[in-house]
């Protein structure tokens, strides 16, 4: 009975309440809810936020919809990779492995959602925000970003590749920039994400609860969605005042002639080759060579060849391309060897395969291109 009791009074992954707001509209606010796990994003959060989102898009009663993440630490350090991992020496075979085409399809599902969601929504971005923490704050019409910000689409490190529709806003980031955050995995900052058009605003991480506490106290809240766009936009941008000081140097800006040089490349073996061979004394590009060099040779192929495919897609089919790719790296050798070195044995020492850049071939690369055979009769995304 005790046990049962536990489970009872276990608190739910996401949790949701509405504030009030003196115009007589309300404000959805959903908090992840794991601040343990630095809210990486489950599939029974995904199965909460999912419906609530579309609930509340649908009530006339809601002007807006806030989405963050308990605790200070992280809005969202990624997705739940143990659990694919679990999936994946559980259920060997062709793909696509049912628990993991659940868990991605679901995930897409949601961040096509957010990018597509008629009323505002702002995801405050504070903390660290990783892989699936990305994908869920880049569709959002208003993205808060503070000082403690940490962003990274590290896949390279694990053998996937940067999914949850960063095929798509990566290869729209001018210059290769984003070609360069995808191979190297490299973490930036709220200044760095503003730079890329990552983030609308900057405000202070302490102020979370009293920014919140003045959306519900705004009484020009209405039924339009499109007013209240301009409403939010207004709000924060009259609260970003105080954070002013605090907006850390970007070092996208900073080494953006030495980015463009390392990325100028016509092949991704001459882009390789400029990016790991960086000698000189910055840290930051020092860590993103030293990342590209240890990373997975299939993650980088496959960045490689989604950017650029994705550039001329739209964002639906960018999310259908990517759910092929991530069920094929799931049957595939390296994203599961890599979840194993960094976080079930932690030893850090990934035995890819192939092992080099040079053994990856275009077969190789066209494998993970390759529908599998689907349990239905259409792509599970093909409504998007």
């Amino acid at each position: 009975m005790a046990e049962a009791d536990a489970a009872v009074a276990a608190p739910a992954p996401v949790q949701f309440r509405e504030l009030a707001t003196v115009s007589g509209q309300r404000i959805g606010v959903a908090q992840l809810n794991a601040e343990k796990s630095l809210n990486a994003l489950t599939l029974p959060m995904i199965r909460l936020l999912d419906p609530q989102l579309q609930r509340w898009a649908a009530d006339p009663g809601i002007a807006c919809v806030v989405l963050h993440g308990a605790g200070e630490k992280a809005f969202c350090a990624g997705g739940d990779v143990r659990s694919l991992y679990k999936a994946i020496t559980d259920h060997q075979g062709p793909p696509p492995n049912p628990d993991n085409l659940a868990f991605f399809s679901e995930e897409y599902r949601l961040d096509y959602r957010i990018h597509t969601y008629a009323k505002p929504l702002l995801v405050w971005g504070s903390g660290i925000v990783m892989g699936g923490g990305l994908g869920l704050m880049a569709g959002a019409s208003h993205r808060v970003v503070t000082e403690t910000s940490r962003v990274a689409m590290p896949e390279i490190t694990i053998g996937l590749f940067p999914d949850v529709g960063g095929s798509y806003f990566l290869s729209r980031i001018a210059d290769r920039v984003g070609l360069f955050l995808a191979l190297t995995g490299v973490s930036i900052n709220a200044h760095d994400l503003l730079h890329v058009k990552l983030a609308d605003h900057f405000l202070r991480a302490a102020d979370r609860d009293a920014v919140f506490e003045r959306l519900a106290g705004c009484g020009d809240w209405s039924a339009d969605a499109e007013h209240n766009h301009r409403l939010l936009t207004r709000l924060l941008d009259g609260l970003g005042e105080a954070a002013a000081g605090l907006l850390p140097e970007s070092n996208l800006q900073r080494h953006a002639a030495t980015i463009a040089q390392l990325v100028s490349g016509r092949t991704l073996a001459a882009v390789r080759e400029a990016i790991t061979a960086y000698s000189g004394d910055d840290a930051w590009l020092r860590r993103a060579a030293a990342t590209l060099a240890a990373g997975s040779p299939t993650t980088a192929a496959l960045c490689w060849e989604l950017l650029d495919r994705a550039a001329t897609m739209s964002l639906a089919d960018v999310f259908r391309m990517e759910l092929v790719v991530a069920l094929q790296c799931c049957a595939h050798p390296d994203f599961p060897e890599g979840v194993r070195a960094l976080l079930i044995d932690k030893d850090n020492a990934p035995r890819w395969t192939p092992a080099t850049p040079d053994a990856v071939t275009p077969a190789w690369v066209a494998e993970h291109l390759t529908a599998p055979a689907w349990p239905g009769t259409a792509h599970p995304l093909a409504d998007l």
